[in-house]
């Protein structure tokens, strides 16, 4: 008799487990099948503003439902456009509601872009605004930097902003770290390569995706002198956009 109550409580226990295990697989699956919500900023600038004239640069920062009060990084960089070689970045001043702000007063005509560069939740997000200061100087185009590559056109929606390296040298290992964006969102999964281009020679550094839209390569120069750095940037969605800049190396 007691050798069959072992074994019945030996079934028992195994027929426990068994279904702890397929409810544990149940909840796994149930979580993958969750999507994570995004990092998303609400950033709204005013068509037109005088010169000199004080305006509030407001990012509002959601994580699906959730205002986040707290980010890693929310910075506003912004530039007269063709003299985006001298642009301005300023940190904003967390108003501990969810949004973030910066005053700023142009001193110049034109048309300015501004990014709100936003880091958090291991994702970086960039939305892009234009604002018309005095009289402007027509109407606002999409911006193209001295020293970048002309014969290029992006994809509509798509935003490549590259982390310029002014303190490159001989010997010293350096990060090169570009963010991408599709229609105000990180651009994911992206395949990026940096293609290191100067007299003598063409080499490559493949990026690592860190954070959501952000990816980083290493290079190291093994020679003094002006570097052309084309970024490669390409998907699974048949996306193939480029840009180049220029790296001084001492």
């Amino acid at each position: 008799m007691l050798k069959y109550l072992k074994l019945f409580s030996f079934l028992l226990i195994a027929i426990a487990l068994v279904a702890c295990g397929s409810e544990n697989n149940e909840v796994n699956e149930n979580n993958e099948d969750e999507e994570l919500p995004m990092v998303e900023v609400e950033f709204e600038v005013p068509e037109h503003v005088e010169v000199n004239e004080t305006v509030t640069l407001k990012a509002t920062v959601m994580y699906g439902d959730e205002l986040l009060t707290e980010v890693d990084e929310l910075n506003f960089e912004y530039w007269k456009d063709d003299d985006k070689e001298n642009s301005i970045t300023e940190d904003s001043i967390n108003q501990n509601d969810g949004t973030y702000t910066l005053d700023v007063a142009f001193e110049e005509d034109g048309v300015y872009s501004i990014y709100a560069h936003t880091t958090a939740k291991e994702m970086h997000t960039m939305p892009l605004r234009k604002i018309t200061v005095g009289s402007g100087t027509g109407e606002h185009e999409e911006d193209h930097d001295a020293d970048h590559s002309h014969d290029h056109h992006h994809a509509e929606g798509f935003h490549l902003h590259f982390m310029e390296v002014t303190d490159a040298k001989v010997d010293e290992e350096i990060m090169l770290m570009v963010h991408l964006q599709m229609d105000d969102q990180p651009l994911e999964n992206a395949k990026v390569r940096y293609e290191i281009i100067n007299e003598s020679d063409t080499n490559w550094a493949d990026a690592e995706e860190t954070v959501a839209g952000e990816y980083v390569g290493k290079h190291t120069f093994e020679e003094a002198g002006t570097y052309s750095i084309q970024i490669h940037v390409e998907d699974d969605e048949d996306l193939h956009e480029h840009e180049t800049y220029e790296i001084e190396v001492q």
